[in-house]
């Protein structure tokens, strides 16, 4: 252990958040080893695959290092190439390389002859789920009040928006209610739309735990997947069938009289109609599943599920699988409405659960990164457009400006050819990141930044808990407020931190609702532990115990009827063909694999992205590799692996390989409301090669 300093900090992958050690050798600057706490609160002293040995990135020797500027942009932009033109270095036909200081002035010439010739609202910034709440925050206070412009988004746009959405009208509050630890203290538990051992393995290690001593557990999914192993109940759904299961365990718990009175009459409204509507709707009727084909045995297992969940201190833990469809945020509502009908909500055991995706989608959230909250979930100034109406508004010019920090969209969003389209009319790409990643190839100017091991800064996880991290190993690169800061002084602003602590300070001001008592000192005390927000004298493990965070601190019944459509109405009619493809994560890897394929032993797992065929498709694949094709567009050829974990006619594929070009066969079509994309279910046509 001679020259080993062992350091505290948090993960940086998924919403998790587990708490980690790292043994870092400070003679090398490098990190040894990493592993968790034994007493960690998150992680109970374990990690999974990628938060124990995917930090090889951090020494990656295609780490960007130094700002690149493109020389294309230079050539269309005369007076800034001879602004900085001593700074310039050659690097290869297509880049120079730069300084920070250059590439900021760079980037605020560009900036100004934009907003000067197309107005302040021409500019948009996209990102910062990956990085520090502090960042985060200074990244939306730059956009709205130095550029003067409200677009402002980040991935929670492609994830869980809806579950914001949904849980926002219901019961005033878009986030997790319990602590990850209720697991122990809960009767019954139901997951849909996760699959929780590959997208939150060190939650479903608690999910498993449970389950094996109580046998308490339902899984709903297209699919069966390693979870099902652990389930008291299988359920195995048609694609897009999540709002019409919902609405059936709703109406069994009303059929049944199994809902609680005195919590509906003392801490809810709306009931009385949400009642005759769902008793009214002949699709809330399990009895409907009767008439599906290979789908039969729903029927009573609903019932059953009902039945257990009403009766029990029960939770519900949902994920992408729920929030990327049409109904994404009906569907976070009607699961909201089982916790209000009986009363499994704001106590311990009982509660709501989104899984979240980024290691601080919640932190970008809660500091105001979306287009129609301020941070602390206050209204802004002026709404701005979300990630779908801006790609819109780069294809009719409205748009033409993008600074992007550490968001892929031209790999991780849908209709990616309609994106790369919309990428090119833009005068200006502005991208913050780790890597070369794809949208870093397509940008004008590039800026290489610390990772979440190199830097200090608070994350927000998926269960509100602030985790405080700090550096593992040195670094002479920018944090990404540090740039966000040079490019405001240059547009006019007056940011003026010393630290990450002085942005923190002022989050807490601005943000007090949930953070005013979460000062670095308090939590650098708890860096194990954690704080969930609100934290004000004290921390706030479980919401909503006396009051629903609504205006009038009731939680709201409101009905949405399930619309037939895609797989459930060709079953309904017999007319079932073609396959229906959804897609998801595998354990090994991160969402576009930035991080996790820099380690050889994570990739060597999983090189590339497959195609999972149930074995008695087997006639219809002709060829080791098929593409599969829409009318937006085609992947790359895909290796065929056949199975019985998927349904027949039905296909899964992961998308962290951007060679795949997965979404590329996804078009514009999202959630009702808040425009998510409809990742889980679309129609394939397949290319035999």
């Amino acid at each position: 252990m001679e020259n080993i300093e062992t350091i505290d900090s948090v993960c940086t992958y998924c919403g998790v958040g587990c708490d980690i050690v790292a043994n870092v050798n400070t003679k090398t600057n490098k990190i040894e080893k990493i592993f968790a706490h034994p007493d960690g609160v998150v992680s109970q002293g374990k990690l999974c695959i990628k938060g124990k040995y995917g930090f090889d990135f951090v020494d990656a020797d295609d780490r960007l290092r130094i700002p690149r500027i493109k020389k294309s942009f230079l050539d269309k932009n005369p007076t800034i190439k001879e602004a900085i033109a001593s700074s310039l270095v050659e690097y290869d036909d297509e880049w120079y390389e730069s300084d920070l200081e250059s590439a900021t002035t760079a980037t605020a010439m560009k900036l100004k002859e934009i907003q000067k010739n197309y107005g302040e609202k021409s500019v948009c910034s996209i990102g910062g789920a990956r990085t520090s709440c502090e960042s985060s925050y200074l990244f939306q206070k730059f956009t709205r009040h130095t550029l003067n412009s409200p677009h402002v988004d980040n991935c929670a746009r492609v994830c869980h928006s809806p579950s914001l959405s949904g849980m926002k009208v219901t019961i005033g509050e878009g986030a997790a209610t319990n602590p990850y630890n209720d697991i122990y203290n809960t009767e019954f538990m139901i997951v849909i739309g996760s699959n929780t051992t590959e997208a939150h393995p060190i939650i479903a290690n608690r999910m498993i735990d449970v389950a094996r001593d109580s046998d308490n557990l339902a899984v709903f999914d297209v699919r069966e997947i390693k979870l099902h192993r652990f389930a008291k109940y299988k359920a195995i759904i048609p694609h897009e069938a999540n709002l019409l299961v919902l609405n059936m365990l709703a109406y069994v718990i009303i059929d049944e009289e199994l809902y609680f009175d005195d919590f509906i009459a003392d801490r809810t409204r709306g009931f009385d109609e949400f009642k005759e509507k769902i008793m009214n709707d002949p699709y809330a009727n399990p009895d409907y599943f009767k008439t599906l084909e290979g789908y039969e045995d729903l029927s009573k297992m609903i019932r059953k599920v009902a039945r257990e969940y009403a009766l029990k201190k029960s939770m519900i833990f949902w994920g992408l699988g729920i929030t990327e469809h049409l109904d994404g945020s009906y569907a976070v509502m009607a699961i909201v409405h089982l916790a209000l009908m009986t009363g499994n909500i704001g106590k311990s055991g009982a509660g709501l659960m989104p899984l979240r995706g980024q290691n601080n989608v919640q932190g970008a959230c809660d500091m105001g990164m979306l287009p129609y909250y301020d941070p602390d979930y206050q209204t802004p100034k002026e709404v701005g457009l979300m990630t779908p109406q801006l790609v819109d508004g780069m294809l009719s010019g409205d748009i033409k400006a993008l600074i992007n920090m550490g968001e892929d969209i031209t790999h991780i969003h849908p209709n990616i050819n309609k994106v790369n389209k919309a990428i090119k009319e833009l005068e200006l790409i502005v991208v913050q990141e780790l890597f070369m990643t794809d949208v870093a190839k397509k940008a004008d100017i590039v800026i290489g930044v610390k990772s979440a091991y190199e830097k200090t800064g608070v994350y927000v996880n998926a269960m509100r808990r602030l985790h405080l991290s700090q550096p593992l190993v040195k670094s002479d690169l920018p944090d990404d407020w540090e740039v966000l800061q040079m490019l405001d002084k240059k547009m006019g602003g007056d940011s003026d931190y010393a630290s990450s602590k002085d942005v923190w300070e002022e989050v807490q001001k601005v943000a007090y609702r949930r953070f005013s008592g979460a000062d670095y000192h308090r939590l650098e005390k708890h860096r194990k532990r954690g704080l969930q927000w609100p934290v004000h004298t004290e921390d706030t493990p479980i919401l909503h115990q006396l009051d629903f965070r609504t205006d009038d601190g009731l939680g709201l019944f409101q009905y949405n009827q399930y619309k037939l459509r895609g797989m459930i109405e060709e079953i309904t009619t017999d007319s079932l063909s073609g396959y229906h493809l959804t897609t998801g994560r595998t354990l090994v890897h991160y969402n576009n694999s930035a991080q996790t394929k820099r380690t050889e032993s994570l990739n060597k797992r999983y090189s590339e992205d497959i195609l999972l065929v149930n074995e008695n498709d087997a006639d219809d694949f002709k060829s080791e590799k098929v593409i599969l094709k829409t009318e937006f567009g085609e992947t790359t050829p895909l290796t065929i692996k056949f199975t019985n974990k998927v349904q027949p006619k039905t296909l899964f594929t992961t998308f962290h390989h951007e060679s795949s070009k997965i979404n590329a066969l996804f078009g514009d079509k999202c959630d009702e409301v808040i425009l998510t994309a409809a990742f889980k279910s679309i129609k394939v046509e397949i290319v035999n090669i």
